[in-house]
């Protein structure tokens, strides 16, 4: 498989595109009046606010959503750890024969370090999932507190492990336009997904399952979580692994 990591390489790219568009919208606003400049500024404003809410939107920057695969491989990606669940969840993958990233958070790596050595030691990978986990307005975040999550999620990982993450998942999935720079200085490329489950908020294991299965495919990148309120995320990977046995599929680490 050719390695599908790709960090931005011109992170302020969509600033010339906004620009001439709001320039484009003034010009229709002075020269044929509101009823054609506002329904155009709501449609270009509408296009910013899909780059940011659409997890695989690459508006802002490259975004991974499945590796360029044609076998029955997915990649298992597990979000929000470590956690309680996370030595649990470490021993079903071994049991499977099964690999998957751990996208951390920074704060909580910190807090509980010897899983993260772990999940590193079992043959797993770790990705950037932030440093603090803003879940409510990650979306909204500025230039400098961007920087701030992204590299000090990097830090105190590499530091814990003593390698440096190669992969980010965006809190929510929500990208704006500030976070491709931090991404490009940290040789970070941002990963997406192709199959979810809503599993950090639906208790119904039978039902989360039936959405990821509607989404497997070669190549899918499968988002799950750990740790939620609802304490089943530990029985939904175990179930995830027997049915992805049973359907044929591998999983697969990619290369960075």
């Amino acid at each position: 498989m050719d390695t599908p990591h790709r960090p931005p390489r011109r992170p302020h790219a969509w600033l010339p595109l906004l620009l001439l568009s709001q320039g484009l919208v003034a010009w229709a606003w002075w020269r044929w009046g509101w009823p054609l400049g506002l329904p155009l500024m709501f449609a270009t404003h509408a296009v910013c606010w899909w780059g940011v809410l659409a997890p695989n939107s690459a508006l802002y920057g490259p975004v991974l959503s499945r590796l360029p695969t044609g076998a029955r491989e997915v990649w298992l990606t597990i979000d929000d750890g470590p956690s309680g669940d996370t030595a649990a969840i470490l021993d079903l993958l071994d049991a499977h024969g099964a690999k998957a990233t751990f996208f951390l958070v920074g704060d909580r790596a910190q807090a509980r370090p010897d899983l993260v050595r772990e999940i590193a030691r079992r043959g797993h990978g770790i990705g950037n999932h932030s440093r603090t986990h803003p879940q409510a307005w990650f979306w909204a975040l500025g230039p400098r507190r961007m920087r701030a999550e992204v590299e000090g999620c990097q830090r105190q990982l590499a530091a814990i492990t003593g390698a440096t993450p190669r992969w980010f998942r965006a809190v929510v999935g929500h990208a704006n336009p500030f976070v491709s720079a931090p991404l490009r200085d940290e040789g970070l490329a941002r990963v997406a997904w192709g199959a979810r489950g809503f599993d950090a908020v639906d208790v119904d294991v039978a039902r989360v399952l039936g959405k990821i299965e509607r989404g497997l495919a070669p190549g899918a990148i499968v988002l799950l979580h750990e740790g939620a309120a609802h304490g089943r995320n530990v029985e939904m990977v175990a179930k995830l692994l027997q049915r992805l046995d049973a359907l044929g599929y591998r999983t697969v680490l990619p290369r960075p």
